[in-house]
């Protein structure tokens, strides 16, 4: 590094070589015409030789100039690709993809994540919603490796917890209450009443191993209504619209509802909570395995799930 002339020079010499025109460069670099000739003329005095051949109106190079510009451009084009990647890498640096089930993405994470951007405003969450993230028995497993694979810094899983050889942070349980519109409310009176309703279904909880749905929120009240119809939705978002357009009565959560009954859209109908047996887990590679953008959010996680009316 000690034998290259200023970096400046040789950009400008680079320019005025492309553009044959100490004016053409000086207009392209946005600097006069004498600036550009300044740094040509401090750039032979250093090296000991003439690089332009001046003419009235061009300038032309010598065969020194013309034999250096080639290696001299790719010089500046590795540099320009080594800035590239060290911009990209401190940009990449500040990237976070979180993964959750379609309803905690949308319901949970999304209301809240202007907080988030608030602490790291550099930051970008790339935020995906995947019912892969449901574990469909207490027995499922997920490692570091899954996480890699799947690009995933974070993922918020809905299911039990028993993951072994990765971070795992309970961020709230699930439980399960009556909501509809205040209109259809108002019909319900009693259990037997609710059982004649239409009764909109979640099917992200009823294909799990051990279902929770609407079968065993009777079965838990002790009432025998024998058999119920349900009108099954692919996810919780799909179930929250029938419900909300008043086609039926869904068991939901209040926390993740909770901008809906805050607006009067829906009310709980039946107040007796249905306790699923799942929770919620923040789960990542954990520290020292992972980028520290990935701690901050997954710590921004278990911040806001005890906030306050959080869960």
């Amino acid at each position: 590094m000690s034998r290259l002339p200023p970096l400046i020079a040789l950009s400008y010499f680079e320019v005025a070589a492309r553009t044959g025109s100490f004016a053409a460069a000086a207009k392209e670099l946005h600097v006069t015409p004498a600036a550009i000739s300044h740094q040509i003329k401090a750039l032979e005095d250093y090296l000991g030789v003439e690089l332009f051949v001046r003419h009235h109106r061009r300038v032309s190079l010598t065969p020194a100039a013309r034999v250096a510009l080639p290696e001299l451009q790719e010089g500046f084009q590795a540099l320009g690709r080594a800035v590239d990647r060290i911009r990209s890498h401190d940009e990449a640096s500040l990237i976070v993809t979180v993964c959750s089930e379609p309803l905690f993405a949308t319901k949970w994470i999304v209301p809240r994540l202007h907080r988030f951007y608030a602490r790291c405003p550099k930051a970008e969450v790339r935020l995906q919603a995947s019912l892969h993230t449901v574990d469909r028995s207490p027995d499922t497993a997920i490692g570091i490796n899954d996480l890699k694979r799947a690009g995933i810094d974070v993922s918020v899983r809905l299911g039990y917890g028993r993951y072994t050889g990765i971070e795992v942070q309970r961020l709230m349980g699930v439980e399960l209450v009556p909501l509809s519109t205040p209109e259809l409310a108002s019909m319900v009176s009693d259990v037997g009443t609710l059982a004649a309703c239409s009764l909109l279904c979640d099917g992200t909880l009823t294909r799990l191993d051990k279902p929770c749905g609407w079968r065993q929120w009777f079965h838990q009240q002790g009432v025998d209504v024998g058999p119920v119809r349900e009108l099954r939705f692919g996810n919780g978002l799909l179930t929250l619209e029938a419900a909300m357009a008043g086609q039926g009565v869904m068991l939901g959560s209040r926390a993740l509802h909770h901008g809906e009954l805050a607006a009067g859209k829906l009310v709980v109908a039946f107040d007796r909570p249905l306790d699923c047996g799942l929770a919620y887990f923040a789960v990542s590679a954990g520290p020292g395995k992972e980028r520290s953008i990935a701690t901050m959010f997954r710590e921004w996680l278990l911040e806001e799930a005890h906030l306050p009316g959080a869960q």
